[in-house]
């Protein structure tokens, strides 16, 4: 039996302050986006909206649904809201997700553990987590998370290693395509064309090891970065490669610096700074 790909790009999540999510919309719109209504997540914690391209990605515009000061101390709702994993992230791309399965028998951790423990290094991820969320129609869609290990040291040490997503409900109810014009967007994007990491350079060793645990290869140099990776997409499109790009920094920072687009049509500007985040946009 063959194993399920461990590197296939579902979606890329971009947070805003608590409650801001559909004025984030509106700024992603002005740029040219087809922005969709998504709706809250089944803790209660969290709401989006969802950019689909016509490689299968989406982007996630998220927010928290209220700041943590708006719960009472001591609530559950509190201590949730303040062990969320992304409760210490500030604005912008902050995670991203990569093509789970739902499955009694193959489990994503068991695959990358298994590759781990072959390279001396300890688990780095945990078993399914449910999870789902309740669309602004009605319709409940649910599916099952494989988050990595937090480690020891505490969350702010994670490195930005994927979450799995896998479908419990038809993917096409969490990532609808249909009707076509879902897909169309102004501004001619088409598909992820690169998601682009700024890493220190005391912490790449174990960054790109990992990363190639996860991806199931040792990646290579890169031209316009220190290393790279070939991602799949869930429809893609043969000679536009979607890569992992890692950078190097003498800064402390680690994480998503820049998400590149492909485009039909040659932009005024390539580079965009959206208040909290860098986009690219790549003439095909």
């Amino acid at each position: 039996m063959a194993l399920p790909s461990t590197k296939c790009l579902d979606h890329i999540i971009y947070l805003t302050p608590p409650g801001s999510v559909n004025e984030t919309a509106e700024e992603f719109r002005k740029l040219g986006f087809n922005v969709l209504p998504g709706g809250q997540h089944a803790d209660a914690l969290t709401e989006n909206s969802l950019i689909i391209l016509g490689d299968g990605v989406y982007l996630e515009l998220i927010s928290f649904v209220k700041p943590v000061d708006a719960y009472p101390p001591d609530s559950p709702e509190r201590l949730a809201r303040e062990n969320h994993p992304w409760a210490l992230k500030s604005p912008g791309w902050i995670d991203y997700s990569f093509l789970g399965i739902n499955s009694e028998t193959v489990h994503i951790f068991d695959i990358i553990n298994s590759r781990a423990k072959e390279g001396g290094d300890d688990d780095l991820y945990g078993p399914e987590i449910p999870g789902g969320r309740k669309r602004p129609d009605g319709q409940v869609v649910k599916w099952v998370i494989t988050p990595p290990r937090r480690p020891a040291e505490g969350i702010e040490r994670r490195l930005p290693l994927p979450f799995f997503c896998g479908d419990v409900t038809p993917r096409n109810l969490r990532v609808p395509t249909d009707p076509p014009a879902i897909i169309e967007h102004s501004c001619t994007a088409q598909g992820i064309a690169s998601v682009r990491f700024e890493v220190p350079s005391g912490r790449w060793d174990e960054l790109s090891r990992r990363l190639s645990y996860v991806i199931g290869n040792p990646g290579v140099a890169s031209a316009d970065a220190g290393h790279e990776w070939l991602l799949d997409t869930v429809k893609g499109v043969e000679g536009r490669n979607c890569r992992l790009l890692l950078s190097r920094s003498e800064k402390e920072s680690l994480g998503i610096i820049e998400v590149a687009f492909y485009v039909e049509r040659k932009p005024e500007k390539e580079i965009i700074e959206t208040p909290y985040a860098q986009i690219r946009f790549v003439p095909i």
